[in-house]
């Protein structure tokens, strides 16, 4: 099943995306590559809205953890939201949800997103 990336929000420190179909070693590089065109230096958070991944494999998690330690790295985070229950469970198998914000729907991370606008116009 093929990955459909879709850009939600854009801003100097934040990034949110919607992912749709399989996290998979055929699709992972696809969202590789869209995140190290997407991420500057500036960026402090990246989203993943995740109602739409009905797959993740390790492969998948390789592109989420490497953008969950670039972010550490900049004391920034990562967040995900929406995850269904199989996606969660591996996120969880492989001890990974700790280092990461987990938004119960859409509209808590957006209430969040919009926080950092906010304070970016400040």
């Amino acid at each position: 099943m093929p990955l459909t990336i879709i850009e939600q929000y854009t801003s100097d420190e934040a990034l949110s995306f919607e992912l749709q179909g399989s996290l998979d070693s055929d699709t992972a590089p696809q969202l590789d590559e869209r995140l190290a065109e997407a991420i500057t230096p500036t960026t402090r958070l990246v989203a993943f809205n995740m109602a739409g991944v009905s797959f993740i494999s390790s492969a998948g998690l390789r592109v989420i953890f490497k953008t969950l330690k670039l972010m550490k790295a900049r004391k920034g985070q990562v967040s995900v939201s929406q995850m269904s229950k199989g996606v969660k469970k591996v996120f969880e198998i492989v001890k990974i949800m700790p280092d990461l914000t987990v938004f119960g729907d859409q509209a808590e991370m957006d209430e969040y997103l919009e926080a950092i606008q906010r304070r970016e116009e400040l």
